[in-house]
């Protein structure tokens, strides 16, 4: 009963998502005979369409074969686009497009991945057409509505619009940052493909917005995408669109300006003055809860596995991810930054280091360590081992690729990957390991964390229940506790 109950809550949340993240871009008015020739110089053009684009200043249009079999491709990444980057967005994009339009004879893909890029095919040129159609409209719920006052957001949203669409024509690109409407801002950025006249980039950009107005209005995020112009707007940054926008001081009552030198030295005297006493203190605190921390750890339950055996050093993490380098990043939480490692064996790991200014993250890392050690389930993730060593406190975990279900079912190219036949498995295992965690171990075991984010997926896809930073262990006869504070995933 219990197992069926688990399952009915998590099919209706995946329905939801699913229904939420679903967009088209795949035109599936006209279909090709797919291993056929015009299939074939698909692959050859997209396969291409990368290194076009970031070697000829981030755009390219082009067409390969003769006759019915000829198709057209444009590829674009947004002005002062890293070359590199503006590769790597081209080659996901048009990777996916393969993927996802199987056999469609037009589609497109707006693709936001440190940067924002653009692909299209087509078997008629459309290079200076006005598409309007098909649109792609995601209101980002996860953003949320506008909290304060919502008429005087939906004032300043419409005028700070407005003023964008009248230059966006010019440039065919505009990102930009709206005046402060409480302490919130809105972040937009508008894109049109360079074939059209300017007067039709207005035109698309403006019937972006009022699509906004019509289903999302009072969302602080949303996109509006449509073949031949992209429109974002956020409460914050993205894609390194926007740079620093400081204000002027004001000026001294007197009328008297004050000196730059003045105002350098004032500021750095200040800042140096913090810095050296947060400095101190969390040294001071580092080497009181270190010394705290380890003991309790070691000693924390004589059945544990050994944790001496689960150690690693220090130095052996450092050089397992080229010293945490950013470039083996895979991401951020609460605790800390989490990062992929090859050891010295060549196996694959993640690492997960201690923040030094987590206030909770001391008793999260023992939880884990003391907490993971214990349990062995093929739909938990399974903990390697740990390190407290120089201050640092790192927990080292297997490597999963497929990082976390959030990464999949909030994604509106990637949710295509989840069929109901992947979200039924990816159920039941996370349902098999709340079971095995409420039930089966020899710990009981109440997760307290779990959402989409906490869900890693494996190679084949199969879920692994991670983070068990805010898990509370219980006694096997009892049925209830409680908590000193609000945690976990409300």
């Amino acid at each position: 009963m219990c197992l069926q109950n688990l399952l009915s809550i998590l099919c209706f949340v995946l329905a939801i998502s699913f229904g939420y993240v679903s967009a088209q871009k795949c035109v599936d008015s006209m279909f090709f005979r797919p291993n056929g020739t015009y299939d074939t110089n698909r692959h050859l053009i997209l396969s291409n369409l990368a290194s076009n684009v970031s070697s000829r200043d981030g755009y390219y249009n082009g067409s390969v074969g003769e006759g019915p079999d000829r198709i057209y491709a444009l590829g674009l990444c947004i002005p002062g686009t890293d070359p590199k980057v503006c590769d790597d967005c081209m080659q996901i994009a048009s990777t996916g497009i393969l993927q996802n339009c199987p056999n469609q004879t037009d589609s497109y893909d707006w693709r936001s991945q440190k940067t924002l890029c653009f692909v299209r095919y087509s078997n008629s040129s459309f290079f200076n057409k006005m598409d309007l159609e098909p649109t792609m409209v995601i209101g980002d719920l996860n953003s949320g509505l506008f909290q304060g006052d919502l008429a005087a957001y939906t004032r300043t949203w419409e005028e700070f619009m407005n003023s964008m669409i009248t230059r966006v024509g010019r440039t065919r690109y505009l990102a930009d940052i709206s005046p402060r409407i409480g302490s919130a801002r809105i972040y937009a950025l508008m894109q049109c493909i360079r074939g059209i006249s300017s007067m039709e980039c207005e035109t698309c950009i403006r019937d972006n917005v009022r699509m906004y107005q019509s289903c999302c209005n009072g969302f602080i995020g949303g996109t509006i995408r449509k073949p031949v112009c992209f429109f974002r707007w956020d409460g914050s940054e993205y894609l390194g669109a926007f740079g620093d926008t400081p204000s002027l001081p004001p000026p001294s009552p007197d009328g008297k300006t004050i000196s730059t030198g003045a105002i350098v030295a004032v500021v750095v005297s200040v800042v140096i003055f913090v810095v050296l006493l947060a400095l101190v203190l969390v040294i001071r605190k580092r080497r009181q809860s270190y010394k705290t921390l380890k003991p309790k750890i070691i000693a924390a339950d004589d059945d544990m596995t050994s944790p001496q055996s689960l150690q690693f050093d220090f130095m052996t993490l450092e050089a397992a991810t080229d010293k945490f380098s950013r470039n083996n990043k895979l991401g951020k939480g609460g605790f800390g930054e989490v990062y992929k490692g090859m050891l010295p064996n060549e196996t694959e790991v993640a690492v997960k280091r201690l923040s030094s200014n987590s206030g909770q993250g001391t008793q999260e890392f023992k939880n884990e360590v003391v907490i993971v050690a214990k349990l062995q389930h093929k739909n938990l993730v399974r903990l390697l081992g740990f390190c407290l060593e120089r201050d640092e406190q790192i927990l080292v975990y297997e490597f999963v690729p497929n990082k976390s279900l959030n990464y999949f079912l909030f994604d509106p190219t990637k949710k295509s990957q989840l069929d109901w036949k992947r979200r039924y498995n990816i159920i039941g295992g996370i349902t098999r390991g709340l079971l095995y965690l409420h039930q089966d171990s020899r710990l009981t075991i109440i997760h307290r964390d779990i959402k989409a984010s906490n869900i890693l997926l494996d190679a084949d896809m199969n879920p692994k229940i991670a983070d068990f930073g805010m898990a509370r262990n219980f006694r096997v006869d009892q049925t209830e506790d409680n908590t000193r504070r609000v945690v976990g995933t409300l």
